[in-house]
């Protein structure tokens, strides 16, 4: 059994909110990794510890420190932590809950390279994540076979080259940024090489989850693309955004990024007027639009954040009485075999 507030305990949850910031490479090595330890580390009591375990096994614990530091300890209803913590019910076998919600595996005619909307293709950059959200679309995608190596990339550019109404490649995962900078620096110059590509998106969760990955190497690289430049963020809570976020998204306009946020509407994290209100207002703080709010995906191991269609639009009825309409996301839902995302409001 593990005592809930032990010395040892106590000064491993003071550790999170207290210790120096480390390299972002450093940061991502440590994250917590053990079900058992984010138990402790946050202080839930034994009752948590068989769920934690048995959802693990199913898709692996990983949370940054940086992450950490924004939960309540011994709230097993922080809305950050809903998102990070394993439970028994990812092992319920839901109807219509599968493993590849949005049939990606139709859509590659390349390992790793998606084309699903004519004039963008989306390139799965890293297999890596620096956290794995519960939620997640892609928690049991094959990152193996869909990592380009260099001579897939090769094939890729190939692919581009010889259809030039492809204006966009947007850099997903896993995580981009989970990869080195070095490596982000060759395939961005090699992609906006081509004369047919105009934007560069990159969706990404690590200026959250780790600011500290938004570093002077990255935007060394970064800033001089003459490309447009477009960051995604992935924000569900106003919890997620504290002045080490905005000082990274500071970082990132002052490179000539756009940055947009999308938040996927989550029962017990942010399905609540307020709750969405005050993310729209906290992204405002720092200087993000919202972008999408995406009802869930239907991967299997997530059907317990599930809202329905007709919950979500009467949610968003009443947040438009509270915003102005720049900060009013749009609520979409990707349907397989459509050819954008479809609003439901």
């Amino acid at each position: 059994m593990i005592t809930r507030s032990t010395p040892q305990v106590q000064a491993i949850a003071t550790d999170i909110h207290t210790a120096p910031h480390r390299d972002w490479k450093s940061q991502l090595a440590g994250a917590v990794r053990d079900p058992l330890e984010l138990c402790r580390l946050l202080g839930l009591s034994d009752e948590w510890q068989a769920g934690a375990l048995a959802g693990d096994a199913l898709f692996k614990v990983r949370v940054p420190h940086a992450y950490l530091s924004r939960i309540e300890r011994g709230n097993p209803d922080d809305p950050l932590l809903r998102q990070v913590l394993p439970i028994q019910r990812e092992t319920d076998s839901v109807a219509g809950f599968v493993s590849d919600p949005l049939e990606e595996a139709d859509h590659q005619p390349l390992p790793g390279l998606i084309h699903k909307y004519g004039n963008r293709v989306l390139l799965i950059t890293s297999g890596a994540c620096a956290i794995n959200c519960r939620y997640c679309f892609r928690r049991h995608y094959p990152y193996a076979d869909n990592t380009p190596s260099q001579h897939a990339l090769d094939d890729i550019l190939h692919y581009l080259n010889e259809r030039p109404h492809i204006n966009e490649v947007i850099l997903s995962g896993g995580d981009p940024l989970a990869s080195s900078d070095k490596r982000l620096e060759q395939m961005a110059e090699r992609l906006t090489a081509l004369d047919s590509i105009t934007r560069l998106r990159i969706h990404t969760r690590l200026p959250v989850v780790i600011p500290d990955r938004i570093d002077e190497h990255l935007l060394g690289w970064l800033a001089p693309l003459n490309v447009h430049k477009v960051m995604v963020l992935h924000i569900n809570h106003a919890q997620e955004i504290d002045d080490h976020v905005i000082a990274a998204c500071q970082r990132l306009r002052e490179a000539g990024v756009m940055l947009l946020n999308q938040s996927v509407l989550l029962r017990g994290v942010n399905d609540s007027v307020a709750a969405l209100a005050r993310l729209s207002e906290r992204l405002m703080d720092a200087q993000v639009l919202p972008y999408y709010l995406h009802v869930l995906d239907p991967v299997a191991g997530a059907a317990h954040f599930d809202i329905s269609d007709r919950e979500a639009v009467a949610l968003v009825e009443q947040l438009r009485k509270q915003l102005s309409g720049f900060l009013m996301p749009r609520l979409v839902r990707e349907i397989p075999g459509e050819v954008s995302k479809t609003p439901l409001y």
